[in-house]
């Protein structure tokens, strides 16, 4: 984890990315997405199959967002790269399942060669990727390093270089990974534990629908249409403070602290408990397990402290905005186009893999709006 100037330098690297007009920019093509997702959804309804799990279409609708917009015009080789750091993330979640010795990451076994290897590839395909865009900047075929986020990535390394700050392109590969990490996973359990939540819970469901087709009119869901998305932007929260992203945020104290009468000295690692924060009584009242979206139309608690899906501080998800718009794109355009309630099959069993998954899937019945 960076600190001091070298994360100030990185954060404002990427900052440009998620932003603004660039940010608005990402809409079409999570709508282009999402279409071809409902399609999927279309044709195995069409095949005879009224009950799908929804993860799965989750997680390939989320990699197929975060791959255009990270390496657009290179997204075969994109797809690649994903696909291997799906495999290193696999990796990691088994190995959270097994004792871990000391130095047992040096080891020389195949567990720790097929990590190697992997990362390795990882590497060269980015580095191919990154000097395939410099050398077209060299040789004037052109004008920019791209208009995705490697493309935003590799610009502002080079203003960077230009102002004398040295960035060199292990960062920016790092970034690209990081951007993989931190948006895939997390924003596909966001749409599977939401879907889940609307497929249990009719009424609302019903309502989100009805606020969608009033805002939209028929339309695709558009950037001018978010933001008035109210009941849609409760549902997401409430999903979010029920199964937050990260259960728990590390952080360290860079020196020493006085909170009241307690002591933080400098170096102490802490360990912010979002779940058990999200669910507090305390907090939330007595309906704190139970799924209760109104809770979010008055804002009784305090954002920052009592809510915090995406950390806050300075170290917050860079990425919230992003996140945020792709889950109301794809849930927007999911519900006007299907009813969903939940399979008789589906086994509620979250469990903690350094995020909160559903243990067995989250299984529905889908009816096509139009049929």
């Amino acid at each position: 984890m960076a600190n001091g100037s070298d994360w100030y330098h990185q954060r404002h690297i990427a900052a440009p990315a998620f932003m603004g007009e660039r940010l608005k920019s990402y809409a079409g093509l999570m709508v282009e997405c999402t279409k071809k997702m409902l399609q999927s959804l279309q044709n195995a309804v069409e095949s005879g199959q009224t009950e799908v799990e929804i993860g799965e279409y989750m997680t390939r609708v989320s990699a197929d967002i975060i791959s255009r917009t990270e390496f657009d015009s290179s997204y075969e080789k994109g797809k690649q790269i994903f696909h291997l750091l799906t495999e290193l993330q696999s990796l990691c979640h088994q190995a959270t399942r097994h004792l871990c010795l000391p130095g047992s990451r040096f080891f020389p076994s195949n567990y720790n060669r097929q990590i190697k290897s992997k990362k390795m590839e990882v590497d060269r395909l980015l580095l191919e990727i990154i000097q395939s865009r410099k050398d077209c900047v060299e040789i004037g075929r052109s004008s920019s390093y791209g208009n995705d986020l490697l493309g935003i990535l590799v610009n502002e390394m080079e203003k960077k270089r230009s102002d004398g700050f040295n960035i060199n392109l292990q960062l920016i590969m790092d970034e690209c990974k990081t951007f993989f990490f931190a948006g895939h996973e997390t924003t596909a359990l966001l749409l599977t534990w939401t879907v889940m939540l609307l497929a249990s819970n009719p009424s609302w469901q019903e309502k989100v629908r009805a606020e969608v087709n009033e805002v939209c009119n028929g339309e695709t869901p558009s950037i001018d249409h978010l933001s008035k998305f109210n009941l849609l932007n409760m549902v997401i929260n409430e999903s979010l403070r029920l199964y937050p992203p990260a259960t728990l945020l590390p952080r360290m104290a860079f020196e020493d602290i006085k909170l009241g009468d307690l002591h933080v000295p400098k170096g102490l690692q802490i360990w912010i408990p979002v779940l058990a924060i999200h669910h507090s009584e305390e907090i939330w009242g007595k309906d704190a397990n139970e799924f209760n979206p109104d809770r979010f139309a008055s804002k009784p608690f305090a954002p920052g402290r009592h809510f915090i899906p995406f950390a806050t501080g300075p170290r917050n998800c860079i990425g919230q905005s992003f996140a945020m718009m792709e889950a109301k794109i794809i849930l927007a355009m999911l519900i006007s186009q299907f009813s969903f309630h939940i399979s008789d099959s589906y086994r509620h069993a979250p469990v903690v893999v350094l995020t909160i998954k559903p243990k067995y899937g989250v299984q529905v019945y889908l009816k096509p709006l139009n049929s």
